[in-house]
Formats: C-alpha cells, structure tokens, sequence
C-alpha cells in the first residue's frame, strides 16, 4: 500500500484513577499540551473541546493532510464511576463535548477509530453524532482485534513448538491446549474464530499456561451488578439475546448481559438467523475461570469481608477421600454470609454451589447439572466418585433417597472406584446449609 503519513492524534485515557472533575480534565491536559507543542497554541483559557478542535484545524492547515485520531478506552472515566452518578453526569457531558470535535471537525478528519468496553443507549455521549459507524457486529472486521487460527499457525510456529517442549507434548497438542485456554471468541454471526492476542501472545513468550486474563483488570461495579441483581449464573452459559440487548447499555439497569458481552466475558457461540438472535457463552477456560473467581468472594464473604474459599483444599479433600472434611470447609462457606446482603436466597445457595463446582471442574471432573432428571452433581477423581444431590427447605434424607430411588450411581456400578452419595439441605430460616449425610459405597 502506498501510505501517506498524516498527523495522528492518540488519545489514551485507560492510565488513570478519575475520582474527581479535575481528574479527567488533567489526562486531557495532558494530550493537549503535547499536541500544542507540535503544533502551537492559541494561548488562551479555552475548553478541552476547543482547544482539540483548533488543534485539528491547525494540524490540517500545517501540514496540508487531513488527521487520523485514535481513542483507545474513550468510556473508561464513565465505568470508573459507576457507582458515583454525579460525577458520572460531569464526566459525561465533558466527553460529549470533547467527542463532538469528531463532527464538527470532519472536513479535517480522514480517519478516526474509537474502542472501549460499552456502547452506551440512553445517555449516550455519541447522541449528536452521527457520523461514527459502529464495526463491533460486523462481518468485515471480525478478526480485526484478535489472532485467527490461520494466523496463529503461519506466525507463531516457534513459540508453539517451544511451549509443545516445555510442556512435554507435541505441536498438534500445544495447540490443543492454546486453543482451550485462549480461542473461543466470535464478534459476528459470521463465527470468525478468534484468540485473545494478550493471553495468546504472553503464554508464548513464557512458554507456558498461565491465568493472564487477570491482568486486564475487571470492573468491580459488573460483579457488584450481577450478585447484587440475584443474576442466575447457570443462565449465562445459554443466553440467547438480540442485537440490541448486547449492543446497549444502561449503567442503572439490573441486566449485565451487554457489559459481559461487551468486556469479553461472554462471545457469540451461536447464532440463528431466522430469528436474528445469538446465543452467548464464555469463549474459553481461562475466561470462564477467572470470571467465576473474581465474582465468588461477592457470594461468600464473611461480614469482615473474609472468604473462606480455598479451591486447593477443595479439592485435595476430594481427591483424599475425605468428603465429611469438605462437608464441613462447604458449609462454612454460607454460614458467615450477612442475612441482609440475600434478596433471594435459593438462587444465592445455587450460585454459590454452582461456582464451587464448575471452579474444581477445571482441575478435577466436575459436572453441575441443573433439574433434567440428573443428580445435581458428580466429582470423579482417580479414586473416588462424588454423587451429590442438594436440596432447598426439605432434608439431606430425601436428598439420599432420591439418588437411591433414581438411581444415580447406575452408571458407574462397574466403576472400580470407591462411590459416595451425598445429600445436602440448604435452611431458608438460617440461611445455610443446616444438615448433610454421607454414605458409601465400596
């Protein structure tokens, strides 16, 4: 391509804690004054939106090219202050105005690109805009923010080849792996298939698999707004939505679907084109997993603000054969929990088990099913078989009957591995689990 160099305006406003007015008005400050020390200033005390479009004309006039400006994060201040809606509104109008150089400067202007987690619907700082085209469904540029398969094997061969070697595997494996951990991501009905190029591209340069996505940051308000909003986590797995749930977002509402779409919790899995809706998921392991320990402490702390969740133990106490140990570390994790934090009790004892489960699922095989005429749940280690079955307001012995009356453990009667059946009631007068029973067979 024969490329013409042309002034860029970079705007990047991800570095910054916006806790007050002056917050946000110091990074564009900050822009500013280095974009007027290459191309002058009006010396005057002018807004930010101003000064920015002076900037614009001026760049056009001096250097007899029309501008590109790129905004990486442009809605970080209005997520940083959820939960402040007045300081939410200040910042809302500033970026409006900022942004509405994009409209009254478009003569000047040959290319612009904006990204961020959200698109917002009602207060929307792009309402007088509409000169934006908004490329976040569209076919074109589904893989423009990620790594394709394609371009995976193509590009990073030695980085492969090295993690097959540290992992003691070959290269079709590596691959396996990576895949498993890191691809999984749609952002059309085209189904472009997708890795996260951030995780992808650091467990290729430390040849291993670690948990990278941590280190993007999740917003706290989205944990707050799931638990707070009793959110069925079991549902997320399967939502089916429309283009216009997943592309809106209203801070106030209950509903966190758009905001997990939109941060990368949830991708299209699926989509049906009779009906134009898509059916979303969480893309990969690695998401999945650190999603559901981000939000976990907002279900089981203590009122010090303590959890008594340690997955390692969880586990090893299965895999010990010592399921009354991890009876007792399970109950514990609902006894400490404040009444007044539960607007709905059953689905918070649900959520709860749910996580706890599918978290050991990723290091032992763990299935929680929901009421499909399967148990509720099964553990397999390499010695033992879990059989469990919970209950709401009944008791642990009917829990114990019906895996006997439905016979769960028929499966796995030529299993040579040592079965126990449990069953646990879950109290909605003590908010806990009030009773279990154990029993075994060898």
């Amino acid at each position: 391509d024969d490329w013409e160099p042309r002034p860029v305006f970079h705007l990047d406003l991800n570095a910054k804690d916006y806790e007050t007015r002056e917050s946000l008005i110091q990074i564009l400050n900050s822009h500013l004054e280095k974009w007027e020390e290459r191309f002058g200033s009006e010396k005057s005390d002018r807004t930010p939106e101003e000064r920015f479009a002076w900037l614009v004309r001026k760049a056009r006039e001096t250097t007899s090219r029309k501008v590109a400006i790129l905004v990486d994060e442009y809605d970080k201040p209005l997520l940083a202050t959820s939960e402040n809606p007045e300081l939410q509104d200040t910042y809302q109008r500033i970026l409006k105005g900022f942004y509405g150089v994009l409209k009254s400067c478009d003569a000047d202007i040959q290319f612009a690109m904006l990204t961020g987690v959200t698109k917002f619907s009602k207060v929307s700082i792009f309402s007088d805009l509409n000169n934006l085209e908004d490329i976040t469904l569209d076919n074109r540029y589904s893989t423009i923010c990620g790594i394709t398969p394609d371009e995976l094997e193509a590009n990073f061969k030695p980085g492969i080849d090295a993690l097959a070697q540290k992992l003691h595997t070959d290269h079709e494996e590596a691959l396996s792996i990576l895949k498993k951990n890191y691809d999984g991501y749609h952002f059309s009905a085209s189904l472009d298939d997708v890795y996260n190029p951030y995780s992808l591209i650091s467990a290729l340069k430390k040849s291993e698999i670690g948990d990278f996505w941590f280190d993007t940051g999740t917003p706290t308000f989205l944990a707050n707004k799931i638990h707070d909003n009793a959110i069925d986590l079991t549902e997320l797995e399967k939502e089916e939505v429309d283009a216009n749930r997943i592309m809106s977002v209203d801070l106030i509402s209950g509903d966190p679907v758009p905001m997990l779409f939109q941060s990368g919790y949830l991708t299209i899995k699926n989509f049906d084109e009779r009906f134009r809706e898509y059916t979303l998921g969480y893309p990969n392991r690695e998401v999945k997993e650190a999603f559901l320990k981000f939000i976990l402490p907002k279900y089981i702390k203590d009122g010090k603000g303590k959890t008594a969740f340690d997955l390692r133990r969880f586990v090893k106490e299965l895999e010990k054969g010592e399921p009354e140990a991890f009876m007792n570390r399970f109950s514990a994790l609902f006894a400490g929990y404040p009444y007044e934090l539960i607007s709905d009790c059953e689905l918070h004892y649900h959520n709860v088990i749910y996580m706890t489960l599918t978290l050991m699922g990723f290091y032992v095989r763990a299935e929680y099913h929901t009421s499909d005429g399967r148990c509720d749940a099964v553990v397999h280690t390499d010695r033992f078989i879990y059989i469990f079955e919970f209950k709401y307001d009944k008791s642990a012995r009917e829990a114990l009957e019906q895996i006997e009356r439905k016979r769960y453990a028929a499966p796995f009667a030529a299993d040579t591995r040592k079965i126990f059946r449990i069953g646990v009631n879950f109290s909605p007068e003590t908010r806990s689990i009030d009773e279990y029973l154990i029993e075994t067979t060898d």
